[in-house]
């Protein structure tokens, strides 16, 4: 399967590159009930851009990869979706306010100013809408199935609070690959390092990483010491401002972080609101690692056709 997607990306690259951005569609995938479009691909490529600023700086190529892989990823989680028989709608109320929690970077705050911003990028708003809807009630979905699968050690999290008066936080960038044949593995590994020191992390984890960061970059934002397991601070305790850390294995693969930046803190005095934010942080950490899980394994489930 995975050689045919390589094939059809390859035509898809032709294809695109002689009609690039012309209004003329082609079905390229059909993922059960499913399909993606050189126009569907056109559109994700632009909202990328508008996402990630380094997304600019890739070939052609690989712009088109990168889109593919994510459109892809969203058809196989929307399926699942609908196969559980889960509403992928929601009222306009609920929906302006992902508006102002995911799209805060352009200024993006109701309904109108959502509709009106994609119009003026050609794009048809209710296409970013279904991706966005499809995005949180995966992310639903998995807090549901998953939730009690997650473990925190509270009296450890609270102890380390109270023997603290200073924490460090790190501003964190990953790449997440799955596990595969060590020999595959290894020479996905080398590929990695040398697109890291040539192109830089954050075109690294557009092209090889399969967490959903990759769209950013990997940018995973700051994360307080606290919330990361022994195992990753004991790899970043190794490691200075600007490097990245051997790959770490972890459930479901290898993942690679980078410091982008690091800083003190005074420790929050009221304890129990700090207590819950680790929790919560440590929470989404997990679900997003059973996430990528499932997700990986619906991937090689799938039939993916190219047409």
């Amino acid at each position: 399967m995975l050689r045919k997607i390589f094939i059809t990306i390859f035509f898809c690259f032709l294809y695109l590159s002689n009609f690039s951005f012309a209004k003329e569609n082609r079905i390229l995938f059909k993922i059960n009930n499913e399909i993606i479009t050189s126009v569907d691909i056109l559109n994700e490529i632009k909202y990328l851009k508008m996402i990630n600023k380094d997304f600019n700086n890739t070939e052609k190529k690989t712009k088109i990869e990168i889109a593919t892989n994510s459109l892809i990823r969203e058809k196989i989680k929307k399926n699942e979706l609908k196969s559980l028989n889960i509403n992928l709608k929601v009222k306009d109320e609920l929906f302006e306010e992902i508006i102002q929690n995911n799209f805060r970077n352009l200024n993006i705050k109701t309904l109108e100013e959502f509709n009106l911003f994609f119009k003026q990028e050609d794009i048809d708003p209710n296409l970013i809408k279904d991706k966005i809807i499809v995005d949180v009630m995966w992310k639903q979905w998995i807090y549901n199935k998953f939730y009690n699968k997650v473990k925190i050690d509270r009296n450890k999290i609270k102890k380390d609070i109270l023997n603290k008066k200073k924490e460090k936080e790190y501003l964190l960038s990953e790449i997440l690959i799955e596990t595969e044949k060590r020999e595959d593995v290894n020479k996905k590994l080398v590929l990695i390092d040398r697109t890291i020191k040539e192109k830089g992390f954050s075109i690294a984890a557009l092209n090889f990483s399969i967490s959903e960061s990759s769209k950013n970059g990997g940018k995973l934002g700051w994360i307080k010491e606290n919330v990361l397991s022994k195992k990753i601070k004991d790899q970043l305790s190794l490691i200075q401002t600007g490097e990245y850390t051997n790959p770490v294995i972890i459930p479901g693969g290898f993942l690679i972080l980078k410091i982008e930046d690091t800083r003190i803190k005074e420790i929050d005095l009221n304890t129990n609101n700090l207590l819950q934010n680790i929790i919560e942080k440590k929470t989404n950490e997990q679900l997003s690692r059973f996430s990528n899980i499932y997700l990986n394994k619906l991937k090689k489930d799938t039939l993916i056709n190219e047409l």
